[in-house]
């Protein structure tokens, strides 16, 4: 979501516009720590880490359809620590989707690129609506994707001061709407949108 292609501009807004992704309070939190120099630094080691979540509203232009829209919310999650690879956010995730699809959930990763992080990958849940066997929502796949994620590039740990040869860790982002569209099984995200009191009440036990 940083092509020019994601992104609503305005004219003559002074360079600002609707946000794509919630990454920014990653950075934030990432600047911080450079700001405050070997105290930043002292406060990560007494800490172990950083690890939090960034949840927020976001707008891309995408095309409105059964598993998107231009608005929705996004949960961005970052883990920083020493020792942090791949096997730890597989297992982090994995144990996620487990939580929210139950215990027989099946997950895959796929390959991906994101300039942020290194290697990337997509996660993809086994598509509850179909089973696997193929439908609209998942557009004939049998897998539904999920979130991004990837180990946290050197260079970025770099610019905040953080030693990357010690630190290492994982960032993920996921889309709130089509989440809770595959646990409670609804066809179509655009519900969640619609206001409509009948489906809003069917929500209700959603945990």
């Amino acid at each position: 979501a940083r092509g020019s292609a994601d992104t609503f501009y305005f004219r003559d807004a002074n360079g600002l516009l609707l946000r794509t992704h919630t990454s920014p309070v990653q950075v934030r939190v990432l600047k911080r720590i450079a700001e405050k120099g070997p105290d930043g630094l002292s406060a990560l080691e007494r800490s172990g880490g950083i690890r939090f979540l960034a949840p927020g509203r976001v707008y891309r232009k995408d095309e409105i359809d059964p598993t998107h829209s231009p608005m929705f919310h996004q949960v961005e999650g970052m883990l920083i620590g020493k020792g942090i690879g791949m096997h730890h956010l597989k297992g982090t995730l994995a144990y996620a989707m487990k939580a929210l699809f139950g215990p027989g959930a099946e997950v895959r990763f796929r390959p991906s690129y994101f300039p942020f992080v290194e290697p990337g990958a997509e996660m993809d849940v086994r598509c509850p609506l179909c089973g696997g066997s193929g439908c609209r929502v998942c557009k004939g796949s049998g897998w539904v994707e999920l979130l991004g994620s990837g180990l946290i590039h050197p260079n970025v740990l770099a610019y905040a001061g953080i030693d990357p040869a010690v630190w290492s860790g994982f960032a993920f982002g996921m889309g709130v709407e089509r989440t809770a569209m595959m646990v409670s099984q609804t066809p179509d995200l655009r519900l969640f949108f619609e206001n409509d009191q009948r489906f809003l009440k069917t929500m209700g036990g959603l945990d």
